[in-house]
């Protein structure tokens, strides 16, 4: 049928849009399970990081130097992620990353935990990092793929999946950390799970497809001022994101004196936040446009995370907590798609736009981890509200080519 429908700037004319076929549909749902599978390990880790810090007796200094390992993982993976999907395919390096994810969870918590080694522990995040950064490209590359296939944009729903995952994964940490379980039964099993059950799910990821003139466009990709602008703009997001990931539960412990579990009840509460904000941001996106909506979302942000450490109230800190979330919610996935509208050269660009803003957690840890040692762990997150200033800048290099999009929902 033909019509009008909203594209991510403006309208566009739709044309003979015939309904996605079941390989797709598989695909979608593989790519869903991707993305809700990672954000559940993520979340898990994340839960446990004040066991890690009490285990191997660390400051904020030091923990955030031993997260560092994560960042660096994923950093020295992510350029040649690209390059390996080309070469095999997006479910492959998704497996691979399943596969290496489990076992740094496992080595990682030994080391933290029962083991009590930095080396160890740092070993195993490491290896962590490698796997989340490789799956995390390969994951948005099939997602680019699939929405592609399905004629609409899907990318903030796949990451409201990442949400969805987060969330049940910090649901689980309150509860075994309420129960004293320990670090490394927590992790561990649900590391092996994770791994099983994407060794069947990308049995349905689209097959790959070759793109030739792909081979040389990862070198090119760094050169290209859109891409770098767009990579500049996740990373400002990435930290939003990744600071509460990494120090929310720990602000509200050292700022607010507040039990273990309230901590992890907070981090539950933002994860929660962006969940809804991603599952809200594809009408708005489609409806008002990439650029305005991430301006809004920026500013929210920055005000969320004013509140929650100047807030001084569990009801303006609960508030600020929601308002960072949402706020954060879509700079990644719009960044994604957009790093993604070229579909010959999606993995390329995918492939730099995520190493720039893995940048954050590359950067970010140690830097919070210092400042938090200097003003305490509470106030260290205002350094992030003021990074969505270059973040209202950059939003602007996500207007892309105008794509064909159907208004129907998934």
């Amino acid at each position: 049928m033909a019509g009008v429908a909203h594209s991510g700037d403006g309208l566009v004319a739709l044309s003979s849009l015939s309904p996605p076929g079941t390989t797709v549909l598989a695909a979608r749902n593989a790519v869903a399970a991707a993305f809700v599978v990672n954000g559940m390990l993520f979340a898990s880790l994340v839960s446990r990081i004040p066991d890690v810090r009490s285990g191997l007796d660390l400051s904020n200094g030091g923990l955030g130097l031993l997260l560092l390992a994560i960042a660096a993982g994923s950093i020295l993976a992510m350029p040649s992620t690209g390059w390996l999907i080309t070469r095999t395919s997006a479910g492959a390096v998704v497996r691979l990353g399943a596969v290496l994810g489990a076992v740094g969870l496992t080595v990682g918590a030994l080391g933290a935990t029962v083991a009590s080694s930095v080396p160890v522990a740092a070993l195993g995040l490491f290896a962590y990092g490698v796997a989340t950064g490789t799956w995390d490209v390969a994951m948005n590359v099939e997602g680019a793929e699939v929405e592609r296939g399905l004629g609409r944009s899907v990318m903030p729903r796949f990451h409201a999946g990442f949400s969805f995952g987060t969330v049940a994964g910090a649901g689980v940490g309150v509860a075994v950390t309420a129960a004293d379980a320990p670090m490394l039964l927590h992790v561990g099993v649900l590391g092996i799970a994770g791994m099983l059950v994407m060794l069947r799910e990308t049995r349905a990821f689209l097959p790959a497809v070759d793109h030739p003139e792909a081979d040389s466009s990862s070198g090119t990709a760094w050169l290209e001022p859109r891409t770098l602008a767009v990579g500049l703009m996740i990373l400002c997001f990435a930290v939003a994101e990744g600071s509460a990931n990494d120090w929310l539960t720990l602000a509200l412990i050292d700022g607010y004196d507040v039990d273990h579990w309230v901590g992890v009840a907070g981090y539950a509460v933002f994860v929660s936040s962006m969940t809804l904000g991603r599952l809200a941001g594809t009408s708005l996106l489609d409806r008002f446009g990439r650029a305005p909506v991430l301006w809004a979302t920026a500013t929210t942000a920055a005000g969320g995370i004013a509140l929650v450490v100047r807030g001084d109230h569990v009801l303006l800190v609960g508030l600020g907590i929601v308002a960072w979330g949402l706020g954060a919610s879509l700079g990644f996935p719009v960044g994604m798609s957009a790093a993604a509208d070229e579909s010959s050269r999606a993995a390329a660009r995918v492939s730099v736009v995520s190493t720039i803003g893995y940048g954050a957690f590359l950067a970010g840890p140690p830097l919070l981890g210092a400042l938090g040692d200097a003003v305490g762990t509470l106030d260290s997150l205002l350094a992030v509200a003021v990074l969505m200033g270059p973040a209202l800048l950059a939003v602007f290099a996500t207007r892309g080519p105008r794509r064909e999009r159907s208004s129907e929902p998934v």
